[in-house]
């Protein structure tokens, strides 16, 4: 109980002093020291590829060690950055510069995403699509339910109409949108609007009596002909190494990875046991070349734009990385526990975060939105058979917490 109780307070200490790797560069970069082993290190990494310490030997490398061993005891050995947040390509860039010198690799082993420590109940208790009738009837369209919750709220509806503006404008005969722009928004969305909207359309359940419509919205909640699909699809490991060209995707593809692990020893399906935060990694790669979403009519079928074709011998690892996609346990429980209103984990140590909502947003000017959004929202249904793949899942205590490097027992 003694060493429970330390874990438990270190953890704390950890979350009190940590700094987002903007700040972190800011106060090192104030401090001669520490700014003095800052720009080594960094030299140190850019001249990795033009063979910098075979040149100027082995002081050369001594200098390198000293700086990358100084790294370890600064601000930034230990930050990380928030999703949406204002200068958020810039901390993953410091993130990233920091990490790849210190692991000595490019390899997409660690968030660099500060935790959220959410839980799907927290989502639920504030639901407006389900809390408004006491049964939900079989056959109903739970997905446009949640397009036309999406619409009564302030927040929801603008990013909503921000990203449909972009995705479904032609630019020209060979281009159906401005996918860059597209993606933007659509990024902007699921960072900004309170996940009981955005999960609602993306992750919502389909009932047997109407699973194909239903499903179907879903599908088109990220309008794919614009965001998803593209005229030839891509082999998945070289869509892979062109995200990780790119600060965001290459980050949002580590935290879909490091919370979306599946595990077969553990009941929930996931390595961290926690379904929230694997929807919110999930979400987080939509707007990136990454971008994921449903590939069948019914049922939870997911993958990129992206097939392991033409891979030769990495095969293999081509197979393996789209897995983490089409046949992940932990994502396909995730989400069915989303739709059943089930939840999976116990975060006692720290409230959930709540939503943040912008308070300058105000109900003018809906009647300028509403003719596109009510397109999609009033999709005609398609009258095809389906079998849902839906089963309900158990709410799950789960006794160990996998957070900042640290597993303790939680005292219940």
């Amino acid at each position: 109980m003694i060493l429970t109780t330390f874990l438990i307070i270190l953890g704390s200490a950890s979350r009190a002093v940590r700094l987002d790797c903007v700040k972190a560069s800011e106060q090192c970069l104030k401090e001669y020291s520490c700014s003095t082993k800052y720009r080594t290190m960094r030299q140190c990494v850019a001249g990795r590829e033009s063979n910098f310490s075979a040149v100027h030997g082995a002081e050369a490398q001594g200098e390198c060690r000293s700086a990358i061993d100084a790294m370890k005891q600064s601000p930034l050995y230990n930050c990380r950055c928030r999703r949406g947040m204002k200068k958020e390509k810039n901390c993953l860039r410091i993130f990233w510069s920091i990490y790849q010198s210190l692991q000595g690799n490019d390899l997409l082993e660690y968030s660099p995403y500060e935790p959220v420590n959410s839980r799907l109940s927290d989502i639920f208790r504030l639901a407006p699509i389900i809390a408004d009738t006491e049964e939900i009837p079989v056959g109903m369209n739970n997905c446009l339910n949640a397009a036309k919750a999406c619409n009564l709220n302030d927040t929801c509806k603008k990013y909503r109409s921000a990203y449909i503006n972009p995705c479904t404008s032609r630019v020209s005969t060979s281009e159906v949108c401005n996918k860059r722009k597209c993606h933007k928004a659509l990024r902007q969305f699921f960072d900004k609007v309170p996940t009981k909207y955005s999960y609602g359309m993306l992750f919502c359940s389909c009932p047997t009596g109407d699973q194909t419509a239903c499903a179907e919205r879903r599908r088109q909640t990220i309008v794919p002909v614009c965001s998803y699909e593209d005229k030839d699809k891509t082999n998945c490991l070289s869509l892979q190494n062109t995200c990780k060209t790119n600060y965001i995707c290459r980050s949002r593809l580590a935290d879909f990875i490091s919370n979306c692990q599946p595990e077969v020893h553990s009941i929930s399906g996931c390595l961290r046991e926690n379904y929230a935060d694997c929807l919110l990694s999930y979400s987080g790669l939509i707007g990136t070349v990454m971008t994921p979403n449903y590939v069948r009519s019914f049922g939870i079928s997911l993958s990129p734009w992206c097939d392991c074709s033409g891979s030769g011998n990495s095969k293999p690892d081509c197979d393996k990385f789209v897995e983490l996609f089409t046949n992940n346990r932990c994502l396909r429980n995730a989400i069915q526990a989303f739709g059943n209103g089930t939840d999976v984990g116990v975060w006692q140590p720290q409230p959930p975060i709540q939503p943040t909502v912008d308070p300058s947003i105000t109900r003018k000017g809906k009647a300028r939105t509403n003719n596109a959004l009510d397109a999609l929202t009033d999709m005609t249904k398609l009258d095809l058979d389906g079998n849902s793949l839906y089963h309900i899942c158990g709410t799950l205590q789960v006794k160990f917490l996998f957070e900042y490097g640290l597993i303790y027992t939680e005292l219940t």
